[in-house]
Protein backbone atom coordinates (compact mmCIF):
# COMPACT_ATOMS: atom_id res chain seq x y z
CA UNK A 1 0.00 0.00 0.00
CA UNK A 2 2.76 2.53 1.18
CA UNK A 3 3.97 2.10 -2.68
CA UNK A 4 0.77 3.09 -4.61
CA UNK A 5 0.04 6.11 -2.46
CA UNK A 6 3.81 6.94 -2.80
CA UNK A 7 3.04 7.10 -6.80
CA UNK A 8 -0.08 8.51 -6.14
CA UNK A 9 1.71 11.34 -4.61
CA UNK A 10 4.47 11.30 -6.96
CA UNK A 11 1.96 11.43 -9.88
CA UNK A 12 0.41 14.71 -8.80
CA UNK A 13 4.20 16.04 -8.06
CA UNK A 14 4.92 15.87 -11.94
CA UNK A 15 1.32 17.10 -13.03
CA UNK A 16 2.38 20.32 -10.89
CA UNK A 17 5.84 20.39 -12.35
CA UNK A 18 4.15 20.17 -16.21
CA UNK A 19 1.65 22.72 -15.22
CA UNK A 20 4.76 24.84 -13.94
CA UNK A 21 6.97 24.00 -17.16
CA UNK A 22 3.72 25.87 -19.17
CA UNK A 23 4.12 28.50 -16.68
CA UNK A 24 7.49 29.04 -17.74
CA UNK A 25 6.43 28.72 -21.63
CA UNK A 26 3.98 30.91 -21.81
CA UNK A 27 6.51 33.90 -21.57
CA UNK A 28 7.90 31.83 -24.89
CA UNK A 29 4.52 31.44 -26.51
CA UNK A 30 0.71 31.43 -26.57
CA UNK A 31 -1.55 29.14 -24.36
CA UNK A 32 -4.75 28.74 -24.74
CA UNK A 33 -5.22 28.93 -21.03
CA UNK A 34 -5.81 31.92 -18.42
CA UNK A 35 -1.67 32.42 -16.51
CA UNK A 36 -3.21 33.20 -13.27
CA UNK A 37 -5.65 30.37 -13.04
CA UNK A 38 -3.06 27.30 -13.93
CA UNK A 39 -0.96 29.16 -11.30
CA UNK A 40 -4.00 28.34 -9.16
CA UNK A 41 -3.85 24.95 -10.04
CA UNK A 42 0.16 24.30 -10.27
CA UNK A 43 0.61 25.21 -6.61
CA UNK A 44 -2.97 23.85 -5.18
CA UNK A 45 -1.39 20.49 -6.50
CA UNK A 46 1.86 20.56 -5.93
CA UNK A 47 1.11 21.70 -2.38
CA UNK A 48 -1.99 19.68 -1.25
CA UNK A 49 -1.56 16.74 -3.77
CA UNK A 50 2.09 16.47 -3.48
CA UNK A 51 3.72 16.98 0.31
CA UNK A 52 0.02 16.86 2.21
CA UNK A 53 -0.38 13.62 0.98
CA UNK A 54 3.42 12.26 1.01
CA UNK A 55 3.38 13.35 4.86
CA UNK A 56 -0.24 11.82 5.42
CA UNK A 57 1.19 8.61 4.04
CA UNK A 58 4.43 8.71 6.01
CA UNK A 59 2.54 9.50 8.95
CA UNK A 60 0.33 6.48 8.55
CA UNK A 61 3.07 4.26 8.08
CA UNK A 62 5.54 5.51 11.10
CA UNK A 63 2.57 6.31 13.82
CA UNK A 64 -0.22 4.28 12.92
CA UNK A 65 0.89 0.55 13.96
CA UNK A 66 -2.86 -0.84 13.37
CA UNK A 67 -3.41 0.91 9.82
CA UNK A 68 -7.45 1.24 9.45
CA UNK A 69 -8.92 0.82 6.16
CA UNK A 70 -10.72 4.46 7.25
CA UNK A 71 -7.00 5.84 6.76
CA UNK A 72 -6.63 4.41 3.16
CA UNK A 73 -10.88 5.80 2.07
CA UNK A 74 -9.77 8.92 3.17
CA UNK A 75 -6.71 9.20 1.17
CA UNK A 76 -8.35 8.57 -2.03
CA UNK A 77 -11.39 10.70 -0.89
CA UNK A 78 -8.55 13.44 -0.55
CA UNK A 79 -7.10 12.84 -3.63
CA UNK A 80 -10.47 13.08 -5.52
CA UNK A 81 -10.67 16.63 -3.86
CA UNK A 82 -7.02 17.24 -5.76
CA UNK A 83 -8.14 15.59 -8.99
CA UNK A 84 -11.02 18.39 -8.54
CA UNK A 85 -9.06 21.13 -8.18
CA UNK A 86 -6.79 20.26 -11.26
CA UNK A 87 -9.68 19.62 -13.16
CA UNK A 88 -11.06 22.59 -11.99
CA UNK A 89 -8.74 25.45 -11.32
CA UNK A 90 -7.21 26.26 -14.77
CA UNK A 91 -10.50 27.00 -15.88
CA UNK A 92 -12.16 28.92 -13.73
CA UNK A 93 -10.01 29.99 -10.94
CA UNK A 94 -11.45 30.80 -7.49
CA UNK A 95 -15.23 29.83 -8.64
CA UNK A 96 -18.26 27.35 -7.21
CA UNK A 97 -16.20 24.36 -8.69
CA UNK A 98 -12.39 24.88 -7.38
CA UNK A 99 -13.57 26.62 -3.71
CA UNK A 100 -16.48 22.97 -3.36
CA UNK A 101 -12.95 20.71 -3.94
CA UNK A 102 -10.94 22.91 -2.00
CA UNK A 103 -13.33 22.71 1.25
CA UNK A 104 -13.22 19.16 0.49
CA UNK A 105 -10.10 18.62 0.76
CA UNK A 106 -9.76 21.24 4.34
CA UNK A 107 -12.34 18.84 5.82
CA UNK A 108 -10.44 16.24 4.74
CA UNK A 109 -7.50 17.51 6.63
CA UNK A 110 -9.69 18.14 9.94
CA UNK A 111 -11.02 14.48 10.13
CA UNK A 112 -7.13 13.34 9.18
CA UNK A 113 -6.04 15.29 12.02
CA UNK A 114 -8.57 13.75 14.25
CA UNK A 115 -7.56 10.52 13.61
CA UNK A 116 -3.56 10.91 13.52
CA UNK A 117 -4.03 12.56 17.35
CA UNK A 118 -6.35 9.56 18.02
CA UNK A 119 -4.36 6.25 16.84
CA UNK A 120 -0.48 7.83 17.00
CA UNK A 121 1.60 5.61 18.63
CA UNK A 122 4.90 6.31 19.83
CA UNK A 123 7.33 5.83 22.71
CA UNK A 124 9.01 8.91 21.99
CA UNK A 125 8.02 12.43 23.37
CA UNK A 126 9.80 14.23 21.36
CA UNK A 127 7.66 12.79 18.13
CA UNK A 128 4.97 13.12 19.50
CA UNK A 129 5.34 16.76 20.05
CA UNK A 130 6.63 17.48 16.63
CA UNK A 131 3.77 15.41 14.88
CA UNK A 132 1.07 17.07 17.32
CA UNK A 133 2.45 20.94 16.58
CA UNK A 134 2.80 20.22 13.05
CA UNK A 135 -0.89 18.85 12.64
CA UNK A 136 -1.56 21.96 15.18
CA UNK A 137 -0.27 24.31 12.48
CA UNK A 138 -1.98 22.55 9.87
CA UNK A 139 -5.55 23.55 11.62
CA UNK A 140 -4.61 26.90 12.44
CA UNK A 141 -3.35 28.07 8.81
CA UNK A 142 -6.87 27.00 7.27
CA UNK A 143 -8.23 30.17 9.37
CA UNK A 144 -6.63 31.66 6.72
CA UNK A 145 -9.02 30.52 4.07
CA UNK A 146 -11.85 30.64 5.65
CA UNK A 147 -10.87 34.16 6.46
CA UNK A 148 -11.23 34.62 2.25
CA UNK A 149 -14.93 35.29 1.65
CA UNK A 150 -14.88 37.50 4.32
CA UNK A 151 -12.38 39.63 3.22
CA UNK A 152 -13.65 39.42 -0.40
CA UNK A 153 -17.10 40.87 0.15
CA UNK A 154 -15.95 43.08 2.53
CA UNK A 155 -13.15 44.94 1.50
CA UNK A 156 -11.95 43.33 -2.23
CA UNK A 157 -9.12 41.04 -3.26
CA UNK A 158 -6.73 43.95 -3.20
CA UNK A 159 -7.21 44.84 0.21
CA UNK A 160 -4.71 43.70 2.71
CA UNK A 161 -7.21 41.68 4.94
CA UNK A 162 -7.45 39.39 1.86
CA UNK A 163 -3.57 39.61 1.36
CA UNK A 164 -2.96 38.94 4.83
CA UNK A 165 -5.04 35.90 4.53
CA UNK A 166 -2.82 34.27 2.14
CA UNK A 167 -0.23 34.93 3.80
CA UNK A 168 -1.81 33.36 6.78
CA UNK A 169 -2.31 30.07 5.29
CA UNK A 170 0.77 29.46 3.14
CA UNK A 171 2.99 30.90 6.20
CA UNK A 172 1.65 28.11 8.61
CA UNK A 173 0.84 25.68 5.78
CA UNK A 174 4.97 25.40 4.80
CA UNK A 175 7.39 26.66 7.99
CA UNK A 176 4.83 24.87 10.37
CA UNK A 177 2.39 21.94 9.11
CA UNK A 178 5.20 21.06 5.68
CA UNK A 179 8.64 21.44 7.55
CA UNK A 180 7.63 20.40 10.88
CA UNK A 181 5.86 17.83 9.78
CA UNK A 182 9.69 16.76 7.70
CA UNK A 183 11.64 17.19 10.81
CA UNK A 184 8.98 14.80 13.05
CA UNK A 185 9.80 11.84 10.31
CA UNK A 186 13.36 12.63 10.18
CA UNK A 187 13.69 13.27 13.75
CA UNK A 188 11.53 9.53 14.57
CA UNK A 189 14.00 8.21 12.28
CA UNK A 190 17.63 8.84 14.25
CA UNK A 191 16.09 8.31 17.51
CA UNK A 192 16.19 11.86 18.96
CA UNK A 193 15.74 11.57 22.66
CA UNK A 194 14.24 13.82 25.11
CA UNK A 195 16.41 16.16 26.57
CA UNK A 196 16.74 20.38 27.83
CA UNK A 197 18.43 20.53 24.10
CA UNK A 198 15.42 19.39 22.27
CA UNK A 199 12.43 21.19 24.66
CA UNK A 200 14.80 24.28 24.04
CA UNK A 201 15.04 23.52 20.43
CA UNK A 202 10.94 22.69 20.53
CA UNK A 203 10.16 25.97 22.22
CA UNK A 204 12.17 28.22 19.62
CA UNK A 205 10.84 26.58 16.82
CA UNK A 206 7.37 26.76 17.67
CA UNK A 207 8.01 30.63 18.80
CA UNK A 208 9.88 31.42 15.80
CA UNK A 209 7.32 29.87 13.01
CA UNK A 210 4.84 32.30 15.01
CA UNK A 211 6.76 35.33 15.21
CA UNK A 212 8.04 35.58 11.11
CA UNK A 213 4.49 35.91 10.54
CA UNK A 214 5.07 39.19 10.82
CA UNK A 215 7.06 39.66 7.76
CA UNK A 216 4.60 39.03 4.95
CA UNK A 217 1.70 41.18 7.11
CA UNK A 218 4.53 43.86 7.24
CA UNK A 219 4.01 43.85 3.16
CA UNK A 220 0.54 44.37 3.57
CA UNK A 221 -0.03 46.32 7.03
CA UNK A 222 3.77 48.57 7.59
CA UNK A 223 4.03 49.00 10.76
CA UNK A 224 7.39 49.70 12.89
CA UNK A 225 6.66 46.73 15.67
CA UNK A 226 6.11 43.61 13.00
CA UNK A 227 9.90 44.89 11.69
CA UNK A 228 10.93 44.31 15.16
CA UNK A 229 8.32 41.06 16.32
CA UNK A 230 9.97 39.13 13.29
CA UNK A 231 13.47 40.09 14.25
CA UNK A 232 12.94 38.45 17.45
CA UNK A 233 11.62 35.52 15.41
CA UNK A 234 14.60 35.21 12.99
CA UNK A 235 16.70 35.33 15.83
CA UNK A 236 14.89 32.62 17.62
CA UNK A 237 15.30 30.22 14.71
CA UNK A 238 18.60 30.56 14.04
CA UNK A 239 19.41 29.62 17.71
CA UNK A 240 16.87 26.46 16.78
CA UNK A 241 18.86 25.98 14.21
CA UNK A 242 21.87 25.33 15.74
CA UNK A 243 19.79 23.53 18.28
CA UNK A 244 18.84 21.46 15.36
CA UNK A 245 22.06 20.96 14.86
CA UNK A 246 23.31 19.75 18.44
CA UNK A 247 20.29 17.46 18.55
CA UNK A 248 21.67 15.46 15.08
CA UNK A 249 25.33 15.72 14.39
CA UNK A 250 25.97 12.84 17.65
CA UNK A 251 23.21 10.43 15.38
CA UNK A 252 23.79 11.09 11.74
CA UNK A 253 27.04 9.43 11.07
CA UNK A 254 25.28 5.91 12.78
CA UNK A 255 21.80 6.66 10.72
CA UNK A 256 24.38 7.90 7.39
CA UNK A 257 26.09 4.50 7.40
CA UNK A 258 22.66 2.02 6.60
CA UNK A 259 21.91 4.46 4.33
CA UNK A 260 23.12 4.29 0.03
CA UNK A 261 25.03 7.53 -1.04
CA UNK A 262 22.51 8.83 -2.64
CA UNK A 263 19.77 8.59 0.46
CA UNK A 264 22.80 10.15 2.31
CA UNK A 265 23.24 12.71 -0.46
CA UNK A 266 19.91 13.61 -0.44
CA UNK A 267 19.13 14.22 3.42
CA UNK A 268 21.85 16.70 3.00
CA UNK A 269 21.12 18.30 0.54
CA UNK A 270 18.02 19.21 1.97
CA UNK A 271 19.53 20.14 5.25
CA UNK A 272 21.64 22.60 3.37
CA UNK A 273 18.39 23.87 1.73
CA UNK A 274 17.12 24.55 5.45
CA UNK A 275 20.64 26.45 6.32
CA UNK A 276 20.17 28.37 3.21
CA UNK A 277 16.57 29.32 3.52
CA UNK A 278 17.40 30.34 7.84
CA UNK A 279 19.97 32.77 6.12
CA UNK A 280 17.82 33.97 3.46
CA UNK A 281 15.28 35.16 5.96
CA UNK A 282 18.09 36.91 8.06
CA UNK A 283 18.34 39.25 5.43
CA UNK A 284 14.89 39.92 5.65
CA UNK A 285 15.88 42.02 8.70
CA UNK A 286 17.43 44.81 6.23
CA UNK A 287 14.72 46.50 5.74
CA UNK A 288 16.15 47.91 2.42
CA UNK A 289 16.22 44.15 1.13
CA UNK A 290 12.67 43.19 2.93
CA UNK A 291 11.23 45.62 0.37
CA UNK A 292 13.43 44.53 -2.03
CA UNK A 293 12.10 41.06 -1.78
CA UNK A 294 8.75 41.89 -1.39
CA UNK A 295 8.60 44.51 -5.06
CA UNK A 296 10.62 41.85 -6.88
CA UNK A 297 8.38 38.92 -7.34
CA UNK A 298 11.54 37.07 -8.81
CA UNK A 299 12.86 36.29 -4.99
CA UNK A 300 9.73 35.58 -3.60
CA UNK A 301 9.46 32.60 -6.09
CA UNK A 302 13.02 31.48 -6.01
CA UNK A 303 11.82 31.47 -1.55
CA UNK A 304 9.00 29.57 -2.32
CA UNK A 305 10.55 27.39 -4.48
CA UNK A 306 13.91 26.68 -1.79
CA UNK A 307 11.32 25.90 0.33
CA UNK A 308 8.92 23.39 -1.31
CA UNK A 309 11.63 21.56 -3.73
CA UNK A 310 14.41 21.74 -1.66
CA UNK A 311 13.89 21.62 2.00
CA UNK A 312 10.04 20.04 2.22
CA UNK A 313 10.60 17.57 -1.47
CA UNK A 314 14.04 17.38 -0.63
CA UNK A 315 13.17 15.23 2.64
CA UNK A 316 10.90 13.58 1.09
CA UNK A 317 12.71 12.48 -1.47
CA UNK A 318 15.28 11.15 0.79
CA UNK A 319 12.74 9.01 2.89
CA UNK A 320 11.49 7.48 -0.55
CA UNK A 321 14.42 6.17 -1.13
CA UNK A 322 15.03 5.69 2.76
CA UNK A 323 12.22 3.10 2.57
CA UNK A 324 13.86 1.06 -0.26
CA UNK A 325 10.99 1.53 -2.45
CA UNK A 326 13.19 2.12 -5.26
CA UNK A 327 15.53 0.60 -7.76
CA UNK A 328 18.68 2.14 -7.46
CA UNK A 329 20.21 1.89 -10.90
CA UNK A 330 21.92 4.55 -12.60
CA UNK A 331 18.76 5.86 -14.17
CA UNK A 332 17.57 6.41 -11.08
CA UNK A 333 20.44 8.12 -9.72
CA UNK A 334 19.85 9.99 -13.46
CA UNK A 335 16.52 11.45 -11.87
CA UNK A 336 17.51 12.23 -8.65
CA UNK A 337 20.12 14.85 -9.65
CA UNK A 338 18.63 15.88 -12.47
CA UNK A 339 15.49 17.23 -10.28
CA UNK A 340 18.24 18.79 -7.78
CA UNK A 341 20.02 20.08 -10.68
CA UNK A 342 17.30 21.76 -12.57
CA UNK A 343 16.47 23.30 -8.63
CA UNK A 344 19.44 25.15 -8.51
CA UNK A 345 19.76 26.42 -12.14
CA UNK A 346 16.53 27.44 -12.05
CA UNK A 347 17.16 29.57 -8.36
CA UNK A 348 20.48 30.59 -9.54
CA UNK A 349 18.75 32.09 -12.56
CA UNK A 350 16.24 33.62 -10.75
CA UNK A 351 17.84 35.03 -8.13
CA UNK A 352 20.32 36.50 -10.60
CA UNK A 353 17.56 37.99 -12.67
CA UNK A 354 16.18 39.44 -9.25
CA UNK A 355 19.55 41.20 -8.14
CA UNK A 356 19.28 42.27 -12.00
CA UNK A 357 15.90 43.98 -11.60
CA UNK A 358 17.44 45.07 -8.22
CA UNK A 359 20.80 47.18 -9.67
CA UNK A 360 18.38 48.79 -12.31
CA UNK A 361 20.07 46.43 -14.68
CA UNK A 362 17.78 44.58 -17.89
CA UNK A 363 16.27 40.80 -18.46
CA UNK A 364 19.54 38.14 -19.15
CA UNK A 365 19.64 37.51 -22.68
CA UNK A 366 17.52 34.55 -23.32
CA UNK A 367 15.97 34.70 -19.87
CA UNK A 368 12.41 33.13 -20.01
CA UNK A 369 14.22 30.75 -22.74
CA UNK A 370 16.53 29.45 -20.15
CA UNK A 371 14.50 29.03 -17.31
CA UNK A 372 11.92 26.86 -19.57
CA UNK A 373 15.15 24.80 -20.86
CA UNK A 374 15.94 24.36 -16.83
CA UNK A 375 12.85 23.16 -15.65
CA UNK A 376 12.12 20.15 -17.91
CA UNK A 377 15.05 18.61 -15.53
CA UNK A 378 11.95 18.66 -13.23
CA UNK A 379 9.53 17.06 -14.43
CA UNK A 380 12.21 14.54 -15.66
CA UNK A 381 13.54 13.88 -13.07
CA UNK A 382 9.94 13.04 -11.10
CA UNK A 383 9.83 10.73 -13.88
CA UNK A 384 12.36 8.65 -13.77
CA UNK A 385 11.49 8.32 -9.99
CA UNK A 386 8.33 7.18 -10.74
CA UNK A 387 9.40 4.81 -12.87
CA UNK A 388 11.99 3.19 -10.88
CA UNK A 389 9.03 2.67 -8.03
CA UNK A 390 6.96 1.38 -10.58
CA UNK A 391 9.84 -1.43 -11.63
CA UNK A 392 10.42 -2.23 -8.21
CA UNK A 393 9.29 -5.14 -5.80
CA UNK A 394 8.26 -3.36 -2.26
CA UNK A 395 8.00 -5.83 0.38
CA UNK A 396 6.24 -4.11 3.31
CA UNK A 397 9.02 -5.05 6.81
Amino acid sequence: MLKKLVLVSLLNFLIAAIMGLLLRYSFLGDLPINYRYLTHAHSHVAMLGWVYLMLYTFYVYYFIPDKKPTYNRLFWLTEFAVIGMLLSFPFQGYAAISITFSTLHILCSYYFVYLIWKHFKSDSKVTKLLVRASLLFMLVSTLGVWCLGPAVSTFGKASAFYQIAIQFFLHFQFNGWFLIGVIAIFFHLLQIKNSKAFKHFFILLIISTILTLALPIQWFAPHNSLFWINTIGITLQIIALILFFKLINPQLSKFFIKQTSLTRNLFLFAIACLVLKIVLQFTALLPEFSQVVYEHRNFVIGFIHLTMLGVISGFLFALILQNNLVRFSKTMQFGVYSFILGFLLTELLIALQGYRYYIGEGIIAHYYLLLFLFSILLPLGISFLIINIKSTTYETS
